[in-house]
């Protein structure tokens, strides 16, 4: 800007809010996963494990959480599942998102010892309800894609 008359145009807010992001964990690897980036400061999301499902989700404190009202106060919901895992809950997180046009994405954490049938079968849970579907292999990817979303 060169003058004082140029910057009453300038927008004075950020150019993107936070998102309300929750990142559920669907399996047990996913879990660790979740609990250990869960442990980090975020401003804006919410973690929560429905590993145990079809029992109810929970946070990490052991509270049970309602799946549809969680997705109901979201802007993405991140689901984490391991290759080979018991990704059931991805269809009925899925469901309430699409129901409430909530972004999805679906991110699986490879191992070395993951089989690419493994892969396979989870990424086959979780595509019908993902709109963007990561397989990473570090599973620090997911610190870096919340930092991004400034969560």
């Amino acid at each position: 800007m060169n003058s004082r008359a140029e910057a009453r145009f300038r927008i004075q807010d950020p150019n993107s809010r936070p998102r309300a992001i929750k990142v559920i964990a669907l399996d047990a690897a996913g879990e660790a996963i979740v609990r250990r980036v869960a442990e980090r400061p975020w401003k804006s999301a919410t973690f929560l494990s429905a590993a145990a499902f079809p029992g109810t989700a929970r946070d990490f404190s052991g509270q049970p959480k309602d799946l549809t009202k969680e997705v109901n106060t979201a802007d993405l919901v991140v689901m984490v599942a391991s290759p080979g895992g018991e990704a059931h809950a991805a269809s009925v997180i899925g469901e309430a998102c699409s129901a409430k046009r909530v972004m999805t994405t679906g991110l699986v954490v490879r191992t070395d010892a993951a089989s690419e049938e493994a892969v396979s079968k989870t990424l086959s849970q979780l595509r019908p309800w993902s709109l963007m579907l990561v397989v990473a292999d570090p599973d620090d990817y997911i610190d870096a894609m919340l930092a991004a979303l400034r969560a």
